[in-house]
Formats: structure tokens, C-alpha cells, sequence
């Protein structure tokens, strides 16, 4: 072909390939097969090729990947991403809409306002802002915490469903003209179909499964790599307006839609909008029945006043417009019959009665196993094997039995025993009780395997360590752990042997399943872990009352290992020994009277004693002294010289005590606790009169009533997104 025919050939196939794009996800009627689609990108890219004097940014050919980005920037929402109000029954909804129809019709005596509402499906997946300036994609932003969010533009622009140039329109009906400014807000997602299959090549490789749709768009989107973020099909379905420089591009949020749809953004299928209120309600029943036959997840429906004028009149919250709500179903119960009980043995030696049950499908899943949580459990609500058992998820991910179905009992169930012995180990196993002098066995709280040597806790310690939020080994989680432990000829029974790992790099090449690359980013990874430091490494160990708050906190008072092996007990944890009686202090820990710092580490006068003695047994020393053998670093990143356990400076939350309760929809828990602590904040689980602010989501239960009960202040998430944003 001449140069010119290549050239019209590559103008004719990216305006076939992105008309394909918008029927494929726009329009739900595909032009073309998959593999049409493979063959005409794959003859595109072979024309770009031949010719990069016609290079377009905006290709087809460049949605499947180009180079890693090195990291993310922030970006400032031009208008803030608020989150929802959520309700949880038809009587919630209607009570909703009567307060939009009282608030919009005034005085109501002669001419009460006609109300609009929209209801459409709450897609589970990750919010996102579309920015279009002049039609042309410029920047994707993730939600953050409301007020900025990361800039996830290279993620964006290898997803087939988001245009990277929205069509031309010239204001014809149904041919919108395109704002110099148009925001669209919306859901990326994933496909259970899409899922499930990156679960099977993940499985077949020996990597770890990921645990859920929602989880698996986040982590997907988040990648600095675009071509992987293309090779997992993401999806995105428009939801609502940012800024808008043309105020007359649409009146109402259907007509919104309507007209991103015609400028080639998909949107849902499932609108309903009507002045008929019963109809919306209709509509949620309806959605609420098929919803599990839909190749994504979804959790609700949101219902919206639809117009824009009539929204901006009803206002804002603190936290959320008022306009809108969020419908969530209640999970799915179902019952099923409890085929057996295991007992599993946890990193603290902890055993848990894990139920066996005959499969059924829930949720979207087939669930064949439920933790019991522990044997008092077990024994208030009486389960036994052979019952049929009633089971829901909670959150529609975590099965949970939520009792036993009495009058279907037959006589052959049998009661569950709880071990005298470790089932792992055969060791000696305790029980504990919320009130040690008051051993009830109904109010059993826990039973673990005292044999700090017992197999099954070294494999659960090793796979805790290597976690994201201890020493974050990508790479090395459970099934390659299982993999290298049953190769035989590799060492791996503690938390040093994973740092001698490279002295095995051939032996690791030949475990199935590994391969040279896997093997040599594994390496990688463990070398970087080496520099985490104290916190990391004692919030990694699986020690008893040491998690990863307290972890930190110990790590602001001591400078390094040595200095936390060197401190008497009282110093893990002054706090509680301020409160103590003088007389007390001395009959327990032999103290002269001397006033301690005023600072908080987590632990007790219980729980101290017994970190204490862990860190100065046998075992924990001899894994100090190998993890500073292989190069560990035990010194401390978060150290305090003057043991405040505060930052230097002042601000809203330095020196706070801080509780997180209930859900936080502009937040990821563990990244919130983590800014807040770098503000000089102590963020601790549970509420006491030496807790400063409770910061308190949706669905916020026991520990914002302690907080009230208290008198402790409040924060809703506005108050904490004007408090950030503000600093």
C-alpha cells in the first residue's frame, strides 16, 4: 500500500475502533467480535508503526498500555466529592422523600412544587472525576478524602469504557454541545466475569487470590502500570456532575445523562425517574430482585431529587447533600446444613472453630465455610453439627452464621467439643474469659496453644509478617509461603529465614510456578523490607496485645530495640501507672516516686506485664538477635526524643488521642490513621476518658455512644475533610 492509502487506512481503523468503543460500552450492541476487534488493533499498531508522523496521543493503540508511571500527584477537586446518606428500608426512603417534598412546597396551602425523583443502581466499585476541558480528557482524580484526590489520568486512559474525546455535538436535540468544562463523576468497576478470571491466572502463577471486585478495581487502579491496569478490562459508569462551566448543558440529573451518554460516556441502563414516588419504590424492589444476575457487584440504589434547581435549593449538610439518599439491601440469609467443624490454629496460637457447611450459593458465591469465631459463641447460640444453620455475609463478603434453626434440629446432632488439646501441635492449650475469676464457659472469649514452637503459628506468624501492613513482602503471601516450606530444602521457620532467601535464588527459580522474574522481585521486595523499622517489625511479630497503633506508639518511645529491651515494664506503659496508687506502684513494680511521661503506649497494667515478658523470653530474643544478624533494620522511624509521641508543632490534631469509628467514605481506614498520625495525632480502637475526638462515619456504633455517654467531642467527616483541608 502506498503511504497515502496506509494513512487514510489508519484514520478509517481508529475511527472504526472507538465507534466499536462506544457501542461496546455505551450502547450495549456490539459492531464486532472480541477477537474482530484484537485483529484490527493489532493491524493499527503495525500502521502506526510505519508511520509516526501521524501519531495521535489519543489512539486506540495507546489504550493498552505505554510505561509505568513513577508515582501519583494530588489533584484538588474543583467541587468537593461528598458522600451519601445511606437507609436501610422503604419507610427510611419514603421519610426521605416526604422531607424533600415538605422542604421544596413551602408554605403548601395552594400550589404544592411538583418533585422529580431519579433512582438508578449504587455500583460497588471506586469513585472517580472525569475532567473534560474542550471535549478532551485532562485528568482523572480518585475521590481521597473529598477535597483532593490522586491523579489516576494513566489509568484512565487505557480504560476502553472512559473516551478520551467526547463526540462532537451541535446542540441538535439528542447532539449536546460539549461544555469547555465538563466534570463527570462515576464508578470504575469490574466485571465478576473479568474477576474471576484474573483470580484463576492468579491461582495458576501461585499468587495470592484477590478478595473481592470493589478491592481488586481499587489495587487495579492504583497500579503505576498501565499496561497491566489495561489487561484487566475495567469498567465505568457515569453518576453524577462536577464543575460545569455551561449551566444550560443539562436541567436535571436524567438530562445529565442523557447527554454525557450522547457525548459517548456510558451510563446506567436502570434509571427510573418519576413524580410517583411509589414507582421509585417499585423500581428498588424490582432492581433488588435481579440485581445478582448482573456481571457486577451493586449494594443499593441512590435516589435523587432530579432537578438540578430544586437540589441546589435543598442544600447541603455538614457531611452530605440532602437531596439524595442511598437504599441499601438488607445482606442476603440463607439457610444450609453444618457438615463438620476444623479447628485452626492463628499466629497467637489462637484456635478458631471454622464451620464446614453444605455449599449454597450467596451473595454472588458459593460459600462453603464460616468462622464461628470462638467456642462461647458456639455454645450461647448452641450450634451443633448437623443443624441447619442460618448464614448471611457480613458486608456481603464475610460469611457469618447468625444461628441455629431449632425446630429443624434432628437427633443425631452432635454437640461441638472444643480442644483440651492443640489439634496442630498436640500442645497445651488456655482458655480466656472476659473476667479471669469468673471462668464461664459460655462467655469464652478465646482458647490458644501455649507452645510457642507449635508449626501451625510459625506458618501464620510468617504469612502475618510479610503482610501489607507489617513488613509489606510483595509476592511472598500464603501460597508461596506453603510453596517454599514444602520444598524442603529452604529454610523457613523464622522471620530471619526470610531475609536469608536470596542465599536460595536457584532453588527458588525451580519451585513451580515461581520462574526467574517472580523470584527476583520477591528478592527485591524482602531486600526493601529490611529498611521498614521497629514499628513494622514488632507489629509483624503476631505478639499478644501488640497490633499496629500500639506497635507505633512504642516505637515513638523508644528509640530502637535495644532501648525497648532496656526499659523496665512500668516504661511500656506510664499511663498506667500514673493511675495507679502510689502504694501500688511500689507493691507491684518496685517503683520509687518518680512522675513518668505523660504518654500513652496502648498497654495496660494487664497487657503490659505480658508484652514484657514476651520481649525478654527466649524465643523473642533469639529473633531479634537473628533479624539484626541479616541486616534488619530495628531502629525506630517514628522516635520522639522528648517521648510525647507527639509531632513537632502545633495544629488540630497534634497530641490527640483519636478514635475511628464506623464507615468513611472518602477514606481508606489504615491511610487516614497514618496522616492523622503524621499530624501528631495517637489514633487508638477503643474510647476512654483519655481519648481527645472520636471521629465518627456511617453506621457508628458502640464508640460513638461511649463517646456521647463521655461528653468526648464529635467529629463527623465534613468536620474531619474541612479540618485536613484547612491544615
Amino acid at each position: 500500500m502506498s503511504r497515502l492509502q496506509d494513512t487514510q487506512r489508519i484514520h478509517h481503523l481508529r475511527t472504526l475502533l472507538e465507534r466499536a468503543n462506544r457501542a461496546y460500552y455505551v450502547d450495549g450492541a456490539p459492531i464486532m467480535s472480541d477477537a474482530e476487534f484484537d485483529a484490527l488493533l493489532a493491524e493499527l499498531t503495525e500502521l502506526e508503526v510505519r508511520h509516526p508522523e501521524v501519531e495521535d496521543p489519543d489512539s486506540p493503540t495507546r489504550r493498552v498500555g505505554g510505561e509505568p508511571v513513577k508515582g501519583f500527584t494530588q489533584i484538588r477537586h474543583a467541587l468537593p466529592m461528598l458522600s451519601i446518606d445511606n437507609t436501610y428500608d422503604a419507610e427510611g426512603v419514603r421519610e426521605w422523600a416526604a422531607r424533600m417534598h415538605k422542604a421544596l412546597a413551602g408554605d403548601g396551602l395552594f400550589s404544592p412544587e411538583r418533585v422529580v425523583f431519579a433512582a438508578e443502581p449504587k455500583i460497588d466499585g471506586l469513585a472517580l472525576s472525569l475532567r473534560y476541558e474542550k471535549g478532551v480528557l485532562r485528568h482523572a482524580v480518585t475521590r481521597g478524602d473529598g477535597t483532593t484526590g490522586d491523579d489516576v489520568t494513566h489509568a484512565a486512559r487505557v480504560i476502553r469504557a472512559i473516551p478520551m474525546k467526547l463526540s462532537v455535538g451541535d446542540g441538535a436535540p439528542g447532539r449536546p454541545r460539549i461544555p469547555d468544562v465538563l466534570e463527570i463523576r462515576g464508578e470504575v468497576f469490574m466485571s465478576l466475569r473479568e474477576f474471576a478470571r484474573i483470580n484463576s491466572d492468579l491461582e495458576a502463577s501461585g499468587e495470592d487470590a484477590l478478595a473481592n471486585p470493589r478491592n481488586a478495581t481499587t489495587g487495579t487502579l492504583k497500579n503505576l502500570d498501565p499496561k497491566l491496569i489495561a489487561s484487566r478490562k475495567l469498567l465505568f459508569c457515569a453518576h453524577g456532575r462536577g464543575e460545569l462551566s455551561d449551566p444550560d448543558f443539562a436541567p436535571s440529573h436524567s438530562a445529565f445523562l442523557g447527554a454525557v451518554r450522547a457525548l459517548g460516556v456510558p451510563v446506567s441502563g436502570r434509571l427510573t425517574v418519576s413524580d410517583d414516588f411509589e414507582r421509585i419504590l417499585s423500581a428498588i424492589d424490582e432492581f433488588g430482585k435481579d440485581r445478582r444476575t448482573l456481571d457486577y457487584q451493586t449494594d443499593g440504589m441512590v435516589v435523587r431529587v432530579d432537578d438540578f434547581a430544586q437540589q441546589a435549593r435543598l442544600g447541603l449538610t455538614s457531611k452530605s447533600p440532602r437531596w439524595i439518599t442511598a437504599y441499601k439491601y438488607p445482606p442476603d440469609r440463607k439457610t444450609t446444613t453444618l457438615l463438620d467443624v476444623l479447628h485452626q490454629v492463628g499466629k497467637t496460637g489462637k484456635i478458631t472453630p471454622r464451620a464446614v457447611m453444605k455449599p449454597i450459593p450467596l451473595a454472588g458465591t458459593v460459600v462453603q465455610h464460616a468462622t464461628l469465631h470462638n467456642y462461647g459463641q458456639v455454645r450461647q447460640k448452641d450450634i451443633r453439627i448437623g443443624d441447619t444453620i442460618e448464614i448471611e455475609k457480613a458486608g456481603e463478603i464475610i460469611p457469618y452464621v447468625v444461628g441455629v434453626v431449632h425446630h429443624a434440629r434432628t437427633a443425631d446432632a452432635r454437640p461441638i467439643t472444643a480442644p483440651e488439646h492443640c489439634p496442630e501441635c498436640g500442645g497445651p492449650v488456655e482458655p480466656e474469659y472476659p473476667d479471669p475469676a469468673n471462668p464461664d464457659p459460655l462467655w469464652e472469649s478465646a482458647r490458644r496453644c501455649v507452645n510457642p514452637e507449635c508449626p501451625a503459628q510459625v506458618r501464620e506468624k510468617l504469612i502475618w509478617f510479610c503482610g501489607r501492613k507489617q513488613m509489606d513482602i510483595e509476592g511472598l503471601g500464603e501460597k508461596t509461603i506453603d510453596a517454599i516450606r514444602a520444598e524442603g530444602g529452604i529454610p523457613l521457620d523464622h522471620f530471619a529465614d526470610i531475609f536469608r532467601l536470596a542465599e536460595h535464588r536457584q532453588a527458588l527459580i525451580g519451585i513451580d510456578r515461581l520462574g526467574e522474574k517472580k523470584v527476583d522481585n520477591l528478592l527485591a521486595g524482602i531486600e526493601a523490607a529490611k529498611s521498614r523499622g521497629l514499628a513494622r517489625v514488632l507489629a509483624g511479630m503476631g505478639i499478644r496485645h501488640i497490633g499496629d497503633s500500639t506497635a507505633k506508639n512504642l516505637a515513638r518511645h523508644f528509640a530502637d530495640i535495644d532501648e525497648l529491651l532496656a526499659a523496665p515494664v512500668w516504661k511500656l506503659m506510664p499511663m498506667a501507672v500514673n493511675r495507679m496508687s502510689p502504694r501500688k506502684r511500689l507493691e507491684r513494680f518496685g517503683l520509687t516516686l518518680t512522675v513518668t511521661p505523660e504518654y500513652e503506649t496502648g498497654l495496660g497494667e494487664d497487657t503490659g506485664p505480658i508484652v514484657y515478658a514476651y520481649l525478654h523470653s527466649a524465643p523473642a530474643q533469639r529473633a531479634f538477635e537473628q533479624l539484626k544478624a541479616v541486616g534488619v533494620d530495628l531502629s525506630s522511624k517514628e522516635y520522639t526524643p522528648d517521648s510525647s509521641g507527639t509531632a513537632a508543632g502545633g495544629g488540630p490534631f497534634a497530641g490527640k488521642t483519636i478514635v475511628l469509628t464506623g464507615t468513611l467514605d472518602a477514606f481508606d481506614r489504615t491511610a487516614l490513621s497514618e496522616k492523622l498520625e503524621s499530624l501528631g495525632a495517637k489514633v487508638t480502637g477503643s474510647v476512654s476518658k483519655k481519648t481527645h475526638l472520636v471521629i465518627a462515619g456511617r453506621e457508628a456504633g458502640s464508640k460513638l455512644d461511649k463517646a456521647m455517654e463521655l461528653g468526648i467531642e464529635v467529629w463527623d467527616e465534613a468536620a474531619l475533610l474541612k479540618a485536613l483541608s484547612a491544615g
